[in-house]
């Protein structure tokens, strides 16, 4: 029985990381192929542990000003995020477990650190920029924080130079309706130095509070971390070819609901069986005591 339960658990467990479409490097899990996907093998984090950002690019603030990178640095370090606003999964899973570590942590945005949130996307503007960061600094629950809260677009340019500094690498490819809206990359975190220079990586989409903090408070005196396990999380498997992304989620999602359901029975099976064998055996010892009474 315990066996029984055992493959039942990993096989479900298996489904459940099949149906996150987690990677390790750039091995993809969770596809129905028998290898990776080529989009697959353009989406990377390359850790450019202490590169030097490029402070003299130009973005757009959520205010809809002009701002420069350099305008963040300086004073302290930062947390810096490459996402879009309009990306239908992964980005806001990132952005919430950074929020969430966030809250336990006793530093503060704003007065020990800024937090730099850059979209890939140069055709978003400044007011998906804010209302992003109205949605995570009322997440965070300290909205005396806002001014360390910056949420940044920009022209195609300025977007390719901070993500090859960063070495954020990602494919822009067509959705449902043909046009070039989405985008297809991993998930990952910066810590910067109050120079500009890239002091850590956390990978994935949920951080450790501890981490955060002693990554930040390293880098606050200009020290650079080591090269963290690179564990990717994709943002999805998308074909275009075929378009057969939701399916292979749905696929998926069904194994794991037939699977689930198979273990179950074969449980309840089992135990019905075990309770009627014991049932069996105790009518035949009560017969065979009454024979012997009777007999006796």
């Amino acid at each position: 029985m315990q066996v029984l339960l055992g493959i039942c658990a990993l096989v479900l467990s298996a489904a459940a990381l099949s149906a996150q479409v987690s990677a390790i490097g750039d091995k993809s899990m969770g596809v129905a192929a028998d290898k990776p996907s080529p989009l697959l093998g353009k989406i990377s984090i390359t850790q450019r542990l202490n590169a030097q950002l490029p402070l003299a690019l130009n973005f757009v603030d959520e205010t809809g000003k002009n701002v420069q990178l350099s305008d963040y640095f300086g004073k302290r370090p930062a947390i810096l995020a490459l996402v879009y606003f309009q990306c239908p999964m992964l980005c806001s899973e990132e952005l919430t477990g950074l929020t969430g570590a966030l809250q336990m942590v006793s530093l503060k945005p704003g007065r020990d650190f800024d937090i730099i949130v850059i979209s890939i996307d140069p055709s978003e503007g400044p007011e998906l920029a804010a209302a992003k960061k109205r949605t995570y600094l009322k997440k965070y629950g300290h909205p005396e924080s806002a001014n360390g809260w910056h949420f940044l677009t920009g022209r195609q340019d300025a977007i390719d130079a901070v993500t090859k500094a960063v070495g954020f690498g990602y494919v822009r490819i067509p959705g449902p309706d043909g046009r070039l809206t989405q985008f297809a990359h991993a998930s990952a975190i910066q810590i910067v130095t109050p120079t500009g220079k890239l002091a850590q990586y956390y990978m994935g989409v949920e951080y450790s509070p501890k981490d955060i903090r002693l990554g930040l408070v390293e880098a606050s005196d200009n020290k650079i971390g080591t090269p963290v396990d690179n564990i990717l999380t994709y943002c999805y498997h998308y074909d275009p070819a075929t378009n057969k992304q939701s399916l292979i989620v749905s696929r998926v999602v069904q194994l794991g609901g037939f699977l689930t359901i198979a273990c179950l029975g074969g449980f309840m099976f089992l135990m019905f069986r075990r309770d009627a064998r014991k049932l069996h055996e105790v009518q035949a010892t009560d017969s065979n005591e009454t024979g012997t009474k009777v007999n006796g």
